[in-house]
């Protein structure tokens, strides 16, 4: 079985986090002179929009463009090669994005069908929604910033049970859908936020664990449903 070695977006956005606070660390205990680098910081955020683009497949537009855009106008205002003021007369063209995204959201009226054994999905200004159908599904990666991300595994089977799914909500929602009989463990850490299985309290069908969900929220919510 082929196994993807691609960096997942949660993995891409914890190094660029690293990276940003150790050149950050490095200045403020003195043991380097970093300025010049943290002009370049909005650059990091560019490439991570971009990456978030590229894996979407092009279908969760207006949170990747959003930051793209933000972060690009941030870079050239931090070399100064625009002047600020400049820069903030293009405000009307995050209208115009946020427009497109609605027409685009629109014509996409079904979930996003996903046949792959792991989903990597990020959701950023904005919401993406997916169905997996995948017979040997082994777990999830997901991350949704001041956005909403749902996870449908009414139509997935687990080869190898238990599944693990990492979520990561920041002033968004991660909702997953799963089978009624699904035994799902909660292991993510809620700051400012909860983490609930909202499923109707039954009788255990079996002890074994179907899927295991860890990661963190802040100022948001993962929750489980059926």
């Amino acid at each position: 079985m082929a196994v993807s070695n691609r960096v997942s977006t949660q993995e891409l956005l914890g190094a660029v986090v690293v990276v940003v606070g150790m050149i950050l660390l490095l200045d403020t205990t003195g043991v380097a002179e970093t300025g010049s680098l943290l002009n370049y910081v909005p650059s990091l955020f560019v490439l991570f929009g971009l990456y978030a683009l590229i894996t979407s497949g092009f279908r969760n537009l207006f949170g990747p463009f959003l930051v793209i855009v933000l972060a690009g106008a941030w870079q050239i205002a931090a070399l100064d090669l625009v002047p600020e003021a400049d820069l903030t007369s293009f405000w009307p063209a995050l209208i115009v994005l946020f427009g497109i995204s609605l027409l685009l959201g629109r014509m996409r009226t079904k979930a996003e069908e996903v046949s792959e054994q792991s989903v990597d999905g990020i959701a950023v200004f904005g919401g993406r929604n997916q169905r997996v159908t995948s017979s040997r599904f082994a777990g999830a990666d997901l991350t949704a910033l001041f956005g909403g991300y749902e996870l449908d595994l009414r139509d997935a089977e687990v080869a190898d049970r238990p599944a693990r799914i990492s979520a990561i909500a920041m002033f968004g929602g991660v909702e997953i859908i799963v089978p009624r009989g699904w035994n799902v463990r909660l292991d993510a850490l809620p700051v400012f936020g909860g983490v609930e299985d909202e499923r109707p309290r039954r009788e255990e069908d079996h002890e074994e664990i179907d899927l295991v969900l860890t990661g963190f929220v802040a100022f948001g919510g993962i929750s489980v449903n059926d």
